[in-house]
């Protein structure tokens, strides 16, 4: 949901005429934060710190339809 609002707010300000040009996804894989460790997830893949297999999250599915589209669905 993070993700859909916030992206929801860039799509309002192009509309509005803002001078979007890109948007980098922060961030795509669960990663060490110095802040935290290892103990926020916030990527659109999981990563299995023991094996460093990678899942895709709901979040990466929805975003690729976006990209997909163009748009936020």
């Amino acid at each position: 949901m993070f993700l859909r609002n916030y992206l929801s707010y860039f799509q309002r300000a192009v509309a509005e005429g803002y001078p979007l040009k890109g948007y980098f996804l922060w961030s795509l894989m669960d990663n060490f934060e110095w802040a935290d460790g290892y103990t926020k997830r916030f990527g659109v893949h999981h990563v299995d710190f023991e094996t460093l297999k990678r899942t895709p999250k709901l979040s990466a599915i929805w975003y690729k339809e976006v990209i997909r589209r163009g748009y936020i669905v």
